[in-house]
């Protein structure tokens, strides 16, 4: 079941991409407190992602902020080593934390994994993007199968 707006985020062991390497984080403590722009990709360096994606956050994280967004995070189905990497070739390191579910675990908790398996991508997570405030979702825009519409910044910065 997919979560509702609402709802407040599940608690997963996930991956934080830092300057000192990977980091274990629990996902209550990420989304806890304040508002956090969190948007999910299904795949690090792909074509989508890198060329639209993650790049319009860091474009349009000072408008994120200045509509009272603490935290931009980027969640994708890839480990913290792929992350950080992605991060520092789209200049997105200190703007955006790289968040990585590289099991799958908290894109399963939150109901919205796609089967990639016919791309020979296993199962990722949905192109989504959600608005937590205080650890509970006020906005959640889940893209249509290959769709990339209502999880860009732009879209966000509407509903802030």
């Amino acid at each position: 079941m997919t979560i509702s707006v609402g709802e407040k985020i599940p608690n997963v062991k996930v991956m934080l991409a830092t300057d000192n390497g990977p980091e274990q984080v629990e996902t209550g403590d990420i989304f806890g407190q304040g508002t956090v722009a969190l948007f999910s990709v299904p795949g690090a360096f792909t074509p989508t992602c890198s060329a639209k994606h993650l790049p319009g956050f860091v474009e349009k994280a000072d408008a994120l902020k200045a509509k009272g967004v603490n935290k931009i995070v980027c969640m994708s189905v890839n480990d913290a080593f792929v992350m950080g990497a992605w991060a520092e070739s789209q200049n997105a390191k200190g703007t955006v934390e790289m968040l990585a579910d590289g099991n799958g675990d908290f894109a399963r908790a939150l109901g919205l994994v796609m089967d990639g398996k016919g791309f020979g991508m296993g199962e990722r997570s949905q192109r989504f993007s959600a608005i937590v405030k205080d650890g509970a979702v006020t906005e959640l825009n889940v893209e249509a199968p290959g769709a990339f519409e209502v999880s860009t910044a732009d879209y966000m910065i509407g509903q802030l």
